[in-house]
């Protein structure tokens, strides 16, 4: 089985995301980011689903949105780990 490639995105200054993230194939302007069970970090023990407002747990966006891309620390991808299994 693969590892699974789980990243800290920032998307603004408000926004940070815990995600397993893939990268797609598309077209320019498309989007080619796919975030798999996307988690909005607010503090270790604070951390849900993203977007709040669907269920849906694969979400795709373009990474001309994305401001930066971090590894997270191992704290936060055991955590992440937890809450997605």
């Amino acid at each position: 089985m693969e590892d699974k490639v789980i990243k800290c995105i920032l998307l603004d200054a408000d926004n940070v995301i815990i995600t397993e993230m893939i990268a797609m194939d598309a077209e320019i302007g498309d989007p080619d980011c796919k975030l798999l069970n996307p988690y909005r970090f607010y503090t270790l023990d604070d951390m849900r689903p993203w977007p709040e407002a669907t269920y849906q747990a694969d979400i795709m966006i373009r990474s001309s949105d994305i401001l930066t891309i971090a590894e997270p620390t191992a704290e936060v991808i055991e955590k992440y780990l937890e809450l997605t299994k």
